[in-house]
């Protein structure tokens, strides 16, 4: 369930709070507020949540919750970026908490905002900031080497024709809206209408991605919180494509020394260092009746784990 009127769909909703298992009294941290569809959950159960959002409206929207004038507030906002979490939760005095859970990459209501930028089904500015600050899409194309955008549309949007998309956005220059990119991907890739995808989607992704600088946040996230996680707390992280999820599991992984094997007939690889997670979930996936509820869903992978009682590991 989501916040009141709001259009946006939890995805893997239940399996995200079966794995975080709130209860009365406990803290948790929503590091992506969004509409507040997990938070909503997790308060009716009875937790205080520390939400973030580094989007202005999210968090204006947030404001508006009966919760943040609780005495004390069982629904705290934090207009920052996930990957602040310790700091800012250090600043609000908690050293400590019982969850974590993460929802990445773009909402929906972002991406049904055409003055947001973020996608290509109806025309607005190239813009896909989250925080509506700092260097926008339109900044980034129209001013960075060819050599730069191909590599960012190869190594974020795995585009396989990331130059000669890269030199058709340098020959359009310049670009001030999606149609206008969406429009220069197409034709250096050629689009066959009623193809089951787009071949702009690759490239919004790798651009939005560099924009927000999405990867390094994941990763600066995920050990905030091993940090902060007691011993017993839990963490769920739900991603939306191979990158994030790559990047998730290869953390659980190593912080629970199972470091993949080089042959079946040797020893798992170990340093030494004590488990810091443990009880890995795998990969969760929408079940038939959520994405037929929610197509959307269809690429989300959940994977969750149980922190233990080592010492959090340094950041790399």
């Amino acid at each position: 369930m989501s916040a009141p009127g709001s259009p946006h769909v939890p995805v893997l909703l239940e399996e995200a709070v079966a794995a975080l298992d709130p209860g009365p009294g406990d803290v948790i941290v929503d590091a992506t507020f969004g509409a507040g569809g997990y938070t909503r959950r997790l308060l009716d159960a009875g937790a205080t949540v520390h939400a973030f959002d580094r989007d202005p409206d999210a968090i204006r929207a947030g404001c508006e919750w009966a919760e943040t004038r609780e005495q004390p507030p069982r629904l705290v906002l934090h207009p920052r970026r996930f990957s602040e979490m310790l700091a800012a939760m250090a600043e609000a005095g908690v050293g400590a908490v019982d969850g974590v859970v993460m929802d990445i990459g773009v909402s929906s209501m972002q991406l049904d905002q055409a003055e947001r930028g973020f996608a290509f089904a109806a025309d607005g500015p190239l813009d896909m900031r989250m925080s509506r600050e700092g260097p926008s899409a339109a900044d980034f194309l129209n001013t960075a080497p060819e050599g730069e955008i191909a590599d960012v549309l190869f190594r974020y949007g795995e585009e396989r024709q990331s130059r000669r998309v890269a030199r058709a956005i340098v020959a359009a220059r310049p670009l001030s809206t999606t149609g206008d990119l969406a429009r220069v991907v197409r034709k250096a890739l050629g689009h066959r209408p009623g193809a089951p995808k787009d071949p702009a989607t690759r490239s919004f992704q790798a651009i939005r991605i560099h924009v927000n600088a999405e990867l390094d946040e994941l990763e600066a996230a995920l050990h905030a919180a091993e940090c902060l996680l007691r011993e017993g707390g839990r963490l769920a992280v739900v991603s939306f494509h191979s990158l994030e999820d790559r990047i998730v599991k290869h953390f659980l992984r190593d912080a629970a020394n199972a470091a993949a094997r080089g042959s079946r007939h040797l020893p798992a690889a170990n340093d030494g260092a004590p488990a810091t997670f443990a009880g890995l979930s795998g990969a969760v996936r929408p079940s038939q009746d959520e994405l037929a509820r929610n197509p959307r869903a269809r690429s989300a992978t959940l994977r969750a784990a149980i922190r233990t009682g080592a010492p959090a590991r340094e950041a790399a």
